[in-house]
């Protein structure tokens, strides 16, 4: 009973602000004041008020055990360090220090002739670049770069 006073007390207040904006030609204001004083009531009607609490209690319980309970604070450390070895293991395989299965030959695949491997593994011929600019592996940001450098930025 006092959570239906409460929310429709809300509810007239909001109105009555809203109604003050749009007597001082203010629409856009008491729209926004009218729709927020709407809120109150719709929630209380649709039965979320309790949903509500329950939140909050599920909630402080939750944050109560995350500062107490060392088994928390032990899956803490465990999702840690599995951010820290996801992270580091796409590091790596970036960088190219990880040799993929794709790289690595077979056990019983026949090797490979000596012409054609040092072919395969000969490094390409650097494209002419043109004067002025220099490549340094960033693409688009080398553009943007130059961009800035004749703005003075």
């Amino acid at each position: 009973m006092l959570t239906a006073a409460i929310t429709f007390l809300l509810t007239a207040g909001g109105v009555a602000v809203a109604g003050l904006r749009a007597r001082r030609r203010r629409f856009l204001s008491a729209t926004r004041w009218f729709a927020v004083a709407l809120l109150p009531a719709g929630l209380y009607l649709t039965g979320l008020f309790p949903l509500a609490s329950t939140i909050g209690r599920e909630f402080a319980d939750w944050a109560a055990k995350l500062v107490f309970d060392p088994r928390v604070w032990a899956g803490i450390v465990l999702l840690g360090v599995s951010a820290v070895l996801l992270v580091t293991t796409r590091w790596v395989g970036r960088r190219g220090a990880v040799e993929t299965p794709a790289e690595r030959p077979a056990a019983g695949a026949a090797p490979e002739r000596p012409a054609v491997a040092r072919a395969a593994k000969a490094p390409k011929a650097p494209e002419k670049q043109q004067p002025g600019k220099r490549d340094d592996g960033l693409g688009d940001f080398a553009d943007i770069e130059e961009i800035l450098r004749k703005r003075g930025i």
